[in-house]
């Protein structure tokens, strides 16, 4: 039952029904009698503290009266950002995020609370409590959004970092949202942003949009090494995006088939001689880029058709643990491209096929990427063993790249499994098609289709 009771009549209930006298309450709740008698007068608001240990001392779980309390003791009493701020951190702590954004969302027609709300924002996004932060980030967004702050560009950002996930549909949905804002950011976060982007888009495979905002980055990275400031404080050293914008550019060539356009860039990320005196942090990134460049030298070659290259490559990658999947899946593409046989190298990194987290010498690798490639890999071990005409071990494959299409949203992975599954459907077997069944269902759910195979 909801109550419409107060929580000064809530207290005084309970003394009554308690037999209990303001002092003797005073002590159960540790409270001054003097204080508490102001309370219960209506004479003083109660603080957040004194809220907790009278709701401890009536036996209620914490945070029973918050709801009430946003109402009664902020808002209908002279604001005061103190007793606000203090009610905010506890609801974040108790997890009471329906409190939080009910309080946080009263103070926006006053734009005085929003660089208070904003700084809490950021002592929660640093504490990891993410989900407190992103509802005061949208607050700050929202009553500045007809501002050019650095402030709502930053909310945005982090607000775009918050929602991304395993779904391609819905980062599609957050890169398009924060785009607009990325111009408005300092340095030492938007460098980090651009990256961030690119891989989203690298991820959904628009390698165009990828490498023209690899063009920007590069270019604003370069100025800032060049001009430094010494503000920055982004994540990685400027040369890191330099580096990585060519790396980009490369593998948008390397994605057209234009090997040679792909190899001179290649040579740029190779030997950046324009690095002066590289502190011990830079020279780990220049050798991590350029042993990429060996690897993708390799891996070039084989896709141009120089086959003798494959062996080449997977001895170079073979001990280098953090390059194996990526390898794996360019060879398989490789194998499917120029009918290679590659069981030998299937059996030798068995272990890898399967998803994990990737990390390299200087960080780990978005994970947007490396389930997209995963999505592949398993698409283009299918078509392997369909070739080998090893057909339910083939379908098994595409299935498994259907199912982690459907989870991650990609439409590209789930319209490449179905074209492929029909082509060899005939081929299938009895439990094979009944699992295509299943997951073509679950295609069905998805609202971006409006058709499906016939099953």
């Amino acid at each position: 039952m909801i109550t419409t009771a107060t929580i000064r009549q809530e207290i005084m209930q309970f003394m009554k029904d308690h037999d209990m006298t303001i002092n003797q309450f005073a002590r159960l709740s540790s409270i001054n009698s003097g204080s508490l008698s102001s309370i219960l007068n209506g004479n003083r608001p109660m603080s957040v503290n004194q809220i907790d240990r009278i709701t401890e001392s009536m036996g209620l779980t914490a945070g029973h009266f918050y709801d009430r309390y946003i109402y009664e003791c902020i808002f209908h009493t002279t604001p005061d950002w103190r007793r606000l701020g203090a009610f905010l951190e506890r609801c974040a702590v108790l997890n009471k995020l329906d409190c939080l954004q009910a309080a946080a969302r009263m103070t926006m027609e006053n734009i005085t609370y929003a660089p208070m709300l904003f700084d809490l924002a950021e002592s929660f996004y640093n504490e990891e409590k993410y989900k407190a932060a992103a509802i005061l980030y949208e607050c700050v967004a929202e009553s500045e959004k007809f501002q050019h702050s650095e402030r709502l560009a930053l909310c945005h950002y982090r607000l775009f970092i918050h929602s991304l996930s395993d779904n391609q549909e819905t980062n599609w949905q957050a890169v398009v949202l924060f785009e607009p804002y990325i111009e408005r950011l300092n340095e030492s976060y938007q460098l980090d942003a651009y990256q961030k982007l690119i891989n989203i888009y690298v991820s959904l495979t628009q390698w165009d949009k990828a490498a023209s905002l690899a063009v920007i980055m590069g270019s604003k990275a370069m100025a800032g090494y060049e001009n430094p400031n010494s503000g920055y404080q982004g994540r990685h050293p400027r040369i890191f995006y330099v580096l990585y914008s060519y790396l980009i550019r490369a593998a948008n060539y390397y994605e057209c088939r234009d090997y040679e356009q792909a190899l001179y860039y290649v040579g740029l990320y190779e030997k950046p001689d324009w690095i002066n005196k590289p502190t011990k942090n830079e020279c780990k990134i220049i050798e991590q880029f350029r042993e990429w460049a060996e690897a993708n030298r390799y891996l070039f070659g084989l896709m141009s058709g120089q086959l003798d290259a494959l062996n080449k490559y997977v001895d170079y990658v073979a001990s280098r643990e953090d390059e194996i999947f990526l390898a794996i899946c360019s060879i398989m593409i490789a194998a499917n491209r120029y009918q290679l046989y590659v069981d030998p190298i299937l059996d030798r990194f068995k272990e890898y096929l399967h998803y994990r987290p990737q990390k390299n010498q200087i960080s780990t690798i978005s994970e947007h990427v490396t389930r997209g490639q995963y999505t592949r890999l398993l698409s283009e071990l299918g078509i392997y063993y369909l070739n080998s005409k090893h057909y339910d071990r083939g379908l098994s494959y595409i299935l498994d790249s259907l199912e982690y299409s459907i989870r991650i949203k990609s439409d590209n992975g789930m319209l490449r499994c179905m074209g492929i599954f029909e082509q060899f459907r005939h081929s299938a077997s009895e439990g094979i098609l009944q699992r295509y069944e299943k997951l073509i269902r679950e295609v069905q759910k998805l609202s971006v289709y409006a058709w499906s195979p016939q099953v």
